[in-house]
């Protein structure tokens, strides 16, 4: 299906809600007190744009083209930029996990209460029409893809950043002929 759903042409509600989540969220960011080394803070902003990117061009388009994005079935320019209104979830998904100190069981229950955050912000999203939902897609569809990509991330992240991985020394080189 190649043809072009045109939902809205006027800049209103949803990019404004695009923008609302990107300023508030990194200017929380900016506010809080630093958790994170540099290269954390870009693994964890990057990885929200990365996951929206990757859905967004898996079940948005063809074959599945279950919901399109924006004021029309194409991308448009402002499309590409809302995917910045996903960066601060990233961050704040493993600061507060980091902060409230989460673990065993109770990351469970925690990986739930954000992928119902997610569902509430896609809820909102789709009523300020930046979603639009077809071939029979749900909202609780979103719920299980909310799970599955916060596990990933925290998987991730814990990957990248463990403090045992971190306080390692690095491996002795040879000092010598073999």
């Amino acid at each position: 299906m190649n043809d072009n759903i045109v939902y809205d042409n006027q800049f209103n509600a949803n990019e404004w809600y695009s923008i609302a989540l990107m300023v508030i969220g990194l200017a929380a960011i900016r506010f809080f007190p630093r958790s994170f080394s540099p290269l954390q803070t870009t693994f964890n902003l990057l990885i929200g744009i990365t996951f929206g990117l990757v859905f967004d061009h898996t079940i948005a388009i063809p074959p599945f083209d279950l919901y399109d994005f924006g004021d029309q079935s194409k991308y448009q320019l402002f499309d590409i930029i809302s995917y910045a209104m996903y960066m601060p979830f990233g961050y704040w998904f493993i600061y507060w996990h980091e902060r409230m100190r989460v673990g065993g069981l109770l990351t469970i229950v925690y990986i739930f209460v954000w992928a119902w955050l997610g569902v509430a912000v896609e809820t909102a999203g789709v009523y300020v029409g930046m979603f639009h939902y077809k071939a029979d897609y749900r909202l609780a569809y979103s719920f299980p893809i909310y799970l599955l990509l916060q596990s990933i991330h925290l998987g991730l992240y814990r990957m990248a950043f463990s403090r045992t991985r971190l306080n390692r020394a690095p491996p002795k080189s040879p000092t010598g002929p073999p």
